[in-house]
């Protein structure tokens, strides 16, 4: 299916999993904020009951490209309109998916409630085929969100009136495309890809939702149109795995990235009962005494905080080659890759750095999120492990980072320590195949890689602080109190956040330290901090603070509408020159 371009983000949300027969159904919505939540027991579910203005889906109620541009808190928000079933999708089943909503959301079809869902930034969907009828159908949903609660991953979300510090405008609601889906009653629900270089081949695991006596699972790969392999396997009660030789081999590395395209298929007698087409990067990750080798190459990881946020629209952006041109720019400022920083990223965002050969962390958005007791795990782990089993299958993804400097409370009540456990435990579990750091900067309990945040602004003694660990001693490690290392690979994963606002257009600025008087001094101090962590021979990377400004926050490389601070062939020229601990 073409989607009409009128429809805002009309491109497939789902790039990695994708079948012919689907419908977007974002553009205008019906909408209502109900501070009251009150909005139930007024029947606004109903199929026949208006709701009181219009937005634009997916753009969330707070953003300009929404059309509302309401700031203030809201309790809950509707949505509605209405859809019509082609009268080619009579057979098998519909689903209707969301690719995030923020908070809690329960959905109705024709006042039929066909699923509820809780977390504000994994996908999810519902079957709706036994909601249907002929003829228009009404879809509404509900979603509460409430960021004071203590109660859900917010991230920087701000928790105050106005956008503070490192906090930001909220985002509640719809935030990521709404689709229909026609689907066969046998179907592939989901399946995993696991890269085999070594072996020049594809681990491929799939789990069958429908009847599966007789059915096979067909995966045939191929290579710029070449065909370079085909495997099948019967499908056993739900599962099936197979291994799929590859006759060619074309490696997926950082700044060269191969893809395959895949094509899989469950067929019975010979004949297809459903297809679906994705692709696949050949690459290895390994760590191996202070080195991250990718395809047993030392890599230096040359990250940059990436927030996702954009002026227009907030959480969502605005269009696809937005999400694109956020990772060229961040190539052209000398970066191979970015921590997705307090955000579970929409699918689009890690397809386009599949096919750039951009290298990015996972993380969730855990700031807000109260962690003091076992409540939390039951908040943060099952949303953490559905935004995993989403992103999965995409080689740009060389590591998971669950959580992000987790503070003790307001009141003073530390983290519970079980509650990074066992989300780092659970993670490596459901993921051997890369590497999990428990908490970015701290407080670390079990983790394959020691991090910390540094924001010292001389560079000095921000040389001597790592001159230990560059001599093969121990390294810095902060708030000793909390945190002690225990030999692992280690990295500075925030450092940097030098202020510099040209001409100081924000008078609500701030960056980290004292700003720079002149771009000559931001350049020299730029240039400082960076050379001392490129040239230790036992440091595997770095992540500058931050890529782009963000409203109040003004430490970026770019400003927020994303135009240059500075020079970026002096910038890619610092920070890609050769790292001591590669090869």
């Amino acid at each position: 299916m073409t989607p009409s371009p009128s429809i805002p983000r009309p491109e497939h949300p789902r790039p990695q999993f994708v079948r012919p027969s689907w419908i977007n159904l974002n553009g205008e919505w019906q909408f209502e904020i109900d501070h009251s939540r009150s909005g139930k027991e007024r029947g606004l579910h109903a199929p026949g009951a208006s709701l009181g203005r219009h937005i634009l889906v997916p753009f969330c109620p707070e953003s300009k490209l929404s059309g509302i541009g309401h700031t203030d808190f809201m309790a809950a928000v509707w949505y509605k309109r209405s859809f019509a079933i082609p009268a080619d999708w009579e057979s098998g089943e519909i689903l209707l998916h969301f690719g995030a909503v923020d908070y809690e959301t329960e959905v109705w079809v024709n006042d039929v409630s066909v699923g509820k869902h809780r977390g504000g930034y994994s996908s999810f969907s519902f079957p709706i085929g036994h909601a249907l009828r002929d003829g228009d159908n009404v879809v509404t949903v509900y979603a509460v969100d409430d960021v004071r609660s203590g109660l859900q991953p917010r991230g920087k979300q701000s928790g105050s009136y106005r956008s503070q510090g490192c906090d930001y405008t909220r985002t509640t609601g719809i935030w990521q495309t709404v689709w229909l889906e026609l689907v066969p009653k046998t179907r592939i629900a989901s399946f995993r890809l696991i890269p085999d270089p070594d072996n020049d081949s594809l681990h491929v695991s799939a789990v069958v939702e429908g009847r599966t006596d007789g059915i096979s699972l067909r995966c045939a790969a191929s290579f710029e149109g070449k065909s370079v392999g085909e495997q099948s396997a019967r499908v056993g009660s739900r599962s099936v795995s197979l291994t799929l030789p590859l006759s060619e081999k074309h490696l997926w590395h950082p700044g060269a990235p191969a893809l395959y395209d895949l094509r899989l298929e469950l067929v019975k007698d010979g004949e297809t009962v459903d297809a679906a087409t994705s692709y696949f990067g050949l690459r290895s990750l390994r760590l191996d005494g202070m080195a991250f080798r990718i395809n047993d190459r030392s890599v230096f990881q040359r990250l940059v905080l990436d927030q996702g946020f954009y002026p227009d629209g907030i959480y969502t952006a605005p269009t696809d080659e937005a999400l694109k041109r956020d990772i060229e720019l961040s190539l052209a400022a000398g970066f191979n890759g970015a921590r997705l920083h307090e955000k579970m990223f929409e699918p689009r965002f890690l397809y386009w750095a599949d096919r750039l050969g951009y290298l990015v962390w996972g993380e969730h958005a855990n700031w807000g999120l109260d962690i003091t007791s076992s409540v939390g795990l039951a908040r943060f782990l099952p949303e953490w492990l559905e935004g995993v089993e989403r992103d999965y299958n995409h080689p740009s993804i060389v590591g998971w980072c669950p959580f992000n400097e987790t503070w003790d409370s307001s009141k003073g009540t530390r983290q519970d320590n079980e509650v990074l456990r066992i989300v780092y435990e659970t993670t490596r579990a459901f993921d051997p195949t890369r590497p999990v750091i428990d908490t970015s900067g701290n407080f670390h309990v079990a983790t394959d890689i020691f991090d910390v945040h540094d924001y010292d602004q001389n560079a000095e003694t921000f040389r001597a602080r790592y001159q230990p660990l560059a001599e093969g001693g121990e390294p810095w490690v902060s708030f000793p109190d909390r945190q002690s290392y225990g030999g692992q690979p280690y990295f500075v994963s925030e450092y940097g956040g030098i202020w510099w606002d040209p001409g100081q257009a924000n008078e609500q600025g701030w960056g980290y330290g004292e700003r720079p008087k002149s771009v000559e001094e931001f350049m020299t101090r730029y240039e400082g901090l960076t050379n001392t962590l490129l040239d230790n021979p036992n440091m595997f990377g770095f992540c500058y603070t931050q890529l782009y400004d963000i409203e109040q926050e003004v430490n970026g490389l770019y400003t927020y509408d994303r135009q240059p601070k500075f020079d970026l062939a002096w910038l890619k020229a610092v920070n890609g020159r050769r790292a001591a601990i590669e090869d």
